[in-house]
């Protein structure tokens, strides 16, 4: 089995992320749909950005849907701010930029 690498994944068709509670599925789908947001479908090729109307994550709980709501909402802001100057300490949004 190979681990998944939300920077490198190609982002082609429809995507299953299964795995047990504490595993990052969610930091994974930050990841994914900021790399979305952005066109960066292949990893180091430009695309077509999507918008947020065109991302469909689902999740089974009401909490899981707000804290993945909150959770690519503070990451977009990291990645805003890190493109327009600022500091950023994200990994990921170091690693996409």
């Amino acid at each position: 089995m190979q681990g998944l690498n939300p920077i490198t994944m190609p982002l082609k068709g429809v995507s299953l992320i299964e795995a047990s509670a504490g595993t990052g599925k969610t930091y994974t789908i930050t990841a994914l749909y900021l790399r979305h947001l952005l066109g960066l479908q292949v990893a180091g090729q430009t695309g077509v950005p999507l918008t947020v109307e065109q991302i469909l994550v689902v999740t089974f709980t009401e909490a899981a849907t707000a804290e993945i709501k909150d959770r690519v909402r503070k990451r977009i802001i990291l990645a805003r701010d890190a493109l327009m100057g600022g500091d950023c300490d994200d990994a990921v949004v170091q690693a996409i930029l």
